[in-house]
């Protein structure tokens, strides 16, 4: 029995010795899917973080419930978001999905299907052929990784079925898309009931928020991470000079990386105050009271923690994300601590909708948690990234292997979650490797990951970028590359 039925019976229970009515005619909620881009889970005031002003977002976790360990799976190319964004949409796994989500079928595509509408602005990294048969309406989309917030290419969806109105938009991202979907709430009177995808491109870099973001920060700057680190201690492979990790000098110095924690959060205040009108929005059309908001992110980012910038690493600053349900029947103010990963969202947003599940996908419904029937969906997790790193957790500890340098880390993230202390030289440690290793493998076989953990030839750890010439990619503007380049 899935959750919409549950209510409906509860409702039939207390309604029946009171009216000789029949059964309710009960519309499936709307669905406001609110997705973010590079932000770590840790950024939310409410979540912990006194440094950073999210009032908006800590109303959606005041209102709802949080997945307060929550994982992207990982990623088979520098470009985290593609990957990411895949598993989301087609609740398949990262071995299971393509990244152009050829013969999957798309989660609005089900809904469309199931006598939603569906809607879509924003960032859609996975192709034009999967959009066009996923959404009915859709504005100022955009089809590519990133750009200036201030020049984003854009396009709509034409009443002839095609993409259309190809132009630069004329708003920083975050209100650009937001205004999309205001339009859409502000004029939508269909009697189905609507799906609207909002996934933007904030906080990802070029990290420019508007002025008074950046002013808020730079006058009451947020401290550095726990885990800060100048440097990271060994080679990651390729990525460990790539584009992500370019954006300030090696080694890192205490004073860039503030300044860049100060435009990430301006970066996430301003889509914050975005959200705020958003929701503003829903309340104003009368449509909150029956429309699930889902708040989630693609993945974190490391921002001077293990002297990293990007993504592209299997800690948890990089691959947990922020995750929160808020609807009707959802509980309010309450969490989890059960490990849950993005593609998750699909299956539970079916149950949600009240649709039957589908079946061969990966991810797990997760309403039976906030339900009360299980505090768990699953007994651990499995992090991959490209052939440089493995990565499995429980409940308590993480290990990170690296099989082209036969290097382990062993982390117990309840006494370490910046994940600084590694055990895994502990002789006493042992067996519990062997564990973890066990599943490890465990885990690649359920996958097909075929990837081998060890190697003949390792190649060596020890890395300086100290002084290592850098270049801006062409979307920062002239101020960052003033700043952080010349």
């Amino acid at each position: 029995m899935n959750y919409s039925t549950r209510l409906t019976l509860l409702f039939l229970l207390f309604c029946i010795p009171l009216c000789s009515c029949g059964q309710p005619d009960v519309k499936p909620p709307n669905i406001l899917f609110l997705f973010a881009d590079d932000q770590r889970a840790d950024t939310i005031s409410a979540f912990g973080n006194p440094a950073i002003k999210t009032p908006n977002l800590d109303l959606l976790v005041e209102r709802g419930f949080s997945f307060r360990t929550n994982y992207n799976m990982g990623s088979q190319q520098g470009a985290v978001c593609v990957p990411s964004r895949a598993m989301v949409n087609s609740g398949l796994d990262l071995f299971g999905v393509s990244t152009d989500l050829t013969g999957a079928r798309t989660l609005p595509e089900i809904l469309g299907e199931n006598g939603y509408t569906t809607f879509a602005t924003g960032k859609w990294h996975n192709k034009r052929p999967s959009w066009l048969r996923s959404f009915q309406r859709g504005r100022s989309i955009f089809f590519d990784g990133m750009s200036d917030h201030t020049k984003v290419p854009i396009e709509d969806l034409l009443s002839d079925g095609v993409l259309g109105n190809q132009r630069v938009g004329e708003r920083f991202s975050s209100e650009l898309f937001a205004n999309a979907v205001i339009e859409f709430l502000r004029t939508y009177n269909d009697d189905a009931p609507f799906y609207a995808y909002v996934p933007f491109t904030a906080p990802h870099d070029p990290r420019q928020p508007p002025s008074e973001f950046r002013q808020l920060y730079y006058q009451n700057p947020p401290p550095l991470p726990d885990n800060f680190m100048p440097q990271h201690p060994f080679d990651l492979g390729p990525h460990t000079t790539g584009r992500d990790e370019r954006l300030a000098a090696w080694p890192r110095d205490t004073n860039t990386i503030i300044e860049q924690l100060c435009e990430y959060y301006g970066m996430i205040t301003h889509l914050d105050s975005q959200i705020g009108r958003i929701l503003e929005a829903l309340e104003q059309t009368g449509q909150a009271d029956n429309t699930v908001i889902v708040y989630a992110a693609d993945h974190g980012l490391a921002l001077g923690s293990h002297g990293l910038l990007g993504k592209q690493n299997l800690y948890e600053h990089s691959q947990l994300c922020p995750l929160i349900f808020v609807g009707p029947g959802i509980p309010e103010n309450r969490s989890s601590e059960a490990l849950t990963y993005l593609f998750d969202i699909f299956p539970t947003v079916l149950t949600l909708a009240d649709i039957d599940p589908i079946q061969g996908i990966d991810g797990k419904d997760l309403s039976p948690i906030w339900l009360g029937e299980k505090d768990k969906v699953r007994d651990s997790v499995f992090l991959a990234y490209m052939d440089e790193m493995r990565a499995v957790r429980d409940d308590r500890y993480k290990l990170i292997r690296y099989p082209q340098l036969n290097h382990t880390q062993l982390f117990n993230l309840k006494a370490d979650s910046g994940e600084l202390n590694n055990l895994a030289s502990d002789p006493a440690q042992i067996e519990r490797i062997e564990t973890l290793m066990d599943l490890m493998r465990n885990w690649q076989d359920r996958l097909g990951d075929t990837l081998p953990l060890t190697t003949d030839s390792p190649r060596p750890m020890e890395i300086d970028l100290s002084g290592r010439e850098r270049e801006p990619d062409r979307w920062q503007p002239p101020w960052i590359v003033e700043k952080y380049f010349q």
